[in-house]
């Protein structure tokens, strides 16, 4: 009934609305894009297309009084006649004379310091006035690519037939367009709650826009606006600090206002800063508009070259407030010699700024679709659309749209998976692919030589994987199924290994996925796997250091997990192993052959013939929740998808007992806990902090196995992003533990504030990190590092790579090296 009542009133609503809509050129006949048009003393606007179309909604044609507004050409107010539904406007507006008459330039007296003061004394004011408000939003958004080949670095680039169909012979064309209708009401500093009423993705009807307005928020009134790293705003509390202003004019608005243009250049290159225009009212100095540009590298996005942010402000001589009525956000990039472009267009229509809130109109669900949402049909986005579509959007709709019939249909599928099955006698060596595109199934066969599974270690010599994989999904309704099996052959030992995995995802609300699986295979000492076989088989060919210590692992284990309250996720795990201590079987490397591998006994590295541990078996259970305070969610048809709170840490808390062994001495019990916190410091960097405590029970003479095992490095490599869950001079295995443990971590990421102002390290475009790591357990000394690098390294748009220098201690024993980061290997 809710429902009914809901269309009935959106229908009742577009029924009444009346357009007024026409074209919008300069002197000479070009079209002007991204207008602002709005009806005076309402907040009833829209903007132009590229094309300079426009189409504005009112509640009916009769004197309405339009302003057309757009920076560079003077503001006209235009009265439209009495008519019947729809008035036809075409609209010619005049370049802007910018005065300096009145102002006398001088350099120790810059007129624009003293407006951008103002600005900045006058934010908090005019933030106010919309610190509160509901309004009716909409955003389109397109995508495009240009120049994209067929392979790159000879490799097959598939976007999938439905994308590759829309690109030309030169692989040009629209990869993605779409729109949003929403109501949303917003309370400062970040209480957001959206409703979208229709969403709309070319090519698929089933297909919810990710266009929101929680990702199109940016307001210059705050210090900080975030792109990946925070950005200083042109008037920031600290904004003289990184940028220099010049007032290039003036001008008069239609309610005879001054407004102010300001130049606004960096002090340095290197810095998250805008550089453009920002637009000043006089008096009351709210923002009348921005015109900024941001370069990739400022916000450490080397693969973005331009992104540009326009805004308009509208007045409303009512209630005197300036309010932003339309919004676009344009960018470049570009990668091996493909180009792609993308923007964003936002309007925003029909304010109302209410004194307050009901106390339950935000929560923590801050998007959620209406039902059929993505319904909606081409009449009714017609009446409601506030941007027209250009030519080249409306025939990519059209083009889509009829094409998806065809290609969803049974008939077109069975062809073309048809020709993709076809099955070749090269295949049994190579892999081989099929998929009912229909039924939603696909199979995977890898191939009896599967090169990128290939590693080396000690125990099996070089080994190679292969397997099967079957999955089908139903995205409607969030579940998927999968089935596995991995086959590993080691030429060594001349084993043969094989798992199985079979797991299934309910849905897409709760996340309550259950999987079990089972086998035998080589399993490190320490399952989380601290070394992968990628470096573990260079060390171990290269300089033969073979770090990583092996063991043979029979299990068969079940594992449930499910999102239980909002932000709180639970994982349930039972399993039965079977553990087998293993030797080296091979002394092969490709130099230094004359040096000697250690053991696999990561306790007696010099023993080649005590093993670590005796055979044994036991069961384990584990029950573990992850704890997302604050957390927030947007809410569609087919899934919840979580945002986490960056105000709040994460919390893991495990417990893990093991019962049921062939010997007594192998049960024990643990608990654990682990926080993880990253503390923004606006544009000076970002803090990352993660804690680890625990504590085993009855565990004095359990399995090495089962003992606490810290993540060390002794390679000299990093993989990981950051080094938040690991000492990067600590040997693998040396402080194990089965008691007590305290491990922190904490680095700190300046994203290019110290950096960015150091003559010619500031060229690197680098960041610095600096970090501190400790380790304490009882019966031993604390083991600390110490750390200070270079992060965001590397050729041209590829910064892929870190160095850092550690100083470690432990015992009066200090040691110094240098880890070289690989990101790539991540």
């Amino acid at each position: 009934m809710r429902n009914i009542t809901l269309f009935a009133f959106l229908f009742f609503s577009i029924s009444n609305f009346a357009q007024i809509k026409g074209t919008i050129t300069d002197e000479k006949g070009n079209p002007l894009p991204f207008v602002s048009v709005l009806e005076e003393n309402t907040y009833t606007s829209t903007t132009s297309n590229e094309q300079g179309k426009y189409q504005l909604n009112v509640k009916e044609v009769g004197k309405n009084k339009i302003t057309f507004q757009y920076l560079g050409f003077k503001t006209q107010k235009i009265t439209v006649s009495p008519d019947s539904k729809t008035a036809l406007l075409d609209v010619k507006l005049l370049e802007e004379s910018f005065a300096l008459n009145e102002v006398i330039i001088d350099p120790k007296n810059n007129p624009a310091n003293a407006i951008i003061k103002s600005a900045i004394a006058n934010k908090k004011d005019n933030s106010d006035k919309t610190g509160r408000f509901t309004a009716d939003f909409y955003s389109k958004g397109i995508f495009k690519v240009k120049d994209l080949p067929k392979k790159i670095l000879g490799q097959k680039i598939d976007l999938g037939e439905d994308m590759s169909s829309n690109l030309d012979s030169t692989g040009t064309g629209i990869l993605y367009l779409s729109e949003t209708i929403s109501k949303i009401s917003f309370e400062k500093p970040n209480k957001l709650k959206e409703k979208i009423i229709a969403s709309k993705i070319s090519g698929n009807n089933k297909g919810y826009s990710y266009n929101t307005a929680t990702l199109s928020t940016y307001d210059f009134y705050e210090n900080t606006l975030d792109f990946d790293v925070k950005l200083i705003s042109p008037i920031a509390d600290n904004a003289f600090n990184y940028y220099k202003y010049k007032l290039e004019g003036s001008f008069y608005d239609d309610n005879k206002q001054q407004i102010y243009k300001i130049k606004v250049t960096p002090k340095r290159d290197k810095e998250p800063v805008f550089e453009g225009y920002i637009y000043i009212v006089d008096d009351s100095f709210a923002i009348y508009a921005i015109d900024l540009d941001i370069k990739g590298y400022r916000m450490k996005n080397e693969f973005t070259e331009i992104m540009t942010l326009k805004q308009s402000f509208s007045y409303n001589s009512k209630n005197k407030i300036w309010s932003k009525n339309a919004q676009t956000l344009s960018f470049n990039a570009g990668i091996f010699g493909i180009k792609f472009s993308g923007k964003f267009n936002y309007v925003y229509s029909n304010y109302e700024f209410p004194d307050s809130f009901e106390k339950k109109t935000f929560g923590n669900e801050i998007v959620a679709f209406e039902a059929n949402a993505n319904k909606k049909d081409d009449a009714f986005w017609n009446s409601i659309r506030p941007i027209p579509l250009t030519i080249e959007e409306s025939d990519d709709y059209n083009k889509k749209d009829s094409l998806q019939i065809i290609r969803k249909s049974r008939k077109y599928t069975d062809s073309t998976d048809a020709k993709h099955n076809k099955f070749k006698i090269w295949d049994v060596v190579m892999g081989y692919n099929y998929k009912n595109t229909f039924k939603k199934q696909s199979f995977e066969y890898k191939g009896l030589l599967n090169i990128t599974s290939l590693s080396f270690n000690t125990v099996q010599g070089f080994n190679l994987d292969s397997g099967f994989s079957f999955r089908k999904t139903n995205e409607e309704q969030g579940k998927s199924t999968s089935i596995s099996t991995t086959f590993n052959y080691g030429f060594s030992d001349e084993r043969f290994r094989v798992i199985g995995t079979i797991s299934h995802k309910f849905n897409n609300i709760n996340y309550a996925t259950l999987w079990a699986s089972g086998g035998t295979k080589t399993a490190q000492f320490n399952g989380a796997e601290p070394i992968s076989k990628f470096i573990n088989s260079l060390s171990s060919l290269l300089f033969k250091d073979n770090y990583m210590k092996l063991y043979n692992l029979e299990f068969a284990q079940i594992n449930y997990s499910q999102d239980i309250l909002n932000g709180i996720n639970l994982n349930a795990k039972v399993a039965y192993e079977q553990r087998k201590p293993l030797f080296n079987t091979t002394d092969y490397s490709f130099f230094n052959r004359d040096d000697v591998y250690s053991s696999n006994n990561p306790l007696a590295p010099n023993d080649f013939t005590t093993p670590a541990f005796n055979q044994h078996h036991l069961f384990k259970t584990a029950l573990n929740a992850r704890i997302n305070f604050g957390n927030k969610y947007i809410s569609r048809p087919n899934g919840r998808y979580n945002i986490k709170d960056e105000k709040y840490p994460t919390i893991f808390l495990t417990f893990e007992k093991a019962f049921a062994a062939s010997e007594k001495k192998y049960e024990f019990e643990r608990i654990g806990a682990a926080v993880q916190y990253d503390l923004s410091l606006g544009n000076k960097g970002l803090l990352g902090m993660n804690f680890k405590a625990g504590k085993f029970f009855n565990a004095e003479n359990i399995s090495f196995i089962d003992y606490r095992h810290f993540n060390g490095n002794q390679t000299h490599i990093g993989t990981s992003n950051r080094y938040l869950n690991v000492f990067n001079l600590m040997p693998y295995y040396t402080n194990s533990t089965n008691d007590s443990y305290l491990e922190m971590h904490s680095e700190y990421n300046d994203t290019g504030f110290i950096m960015n102002k150091i003559p010619l390290l500031n060229l690197l475009k680098s960041t610095m990190n600096i970090g501190f790591h400790s380790l304490a357990i009882p019966d031993r000394k604390p083991y600390s590092e110490f750390t200070i690098g270079l992060d965001n390294l590397g050729f041209g748009k590829f910064k892929l790579f870190r160095v850092d220098y550690i100083h470690s201690y432990q015992g009066g024993i200090q040691q110094n090296g240098v880890v070289f980061g690989l990101k790539i290997l991540n």
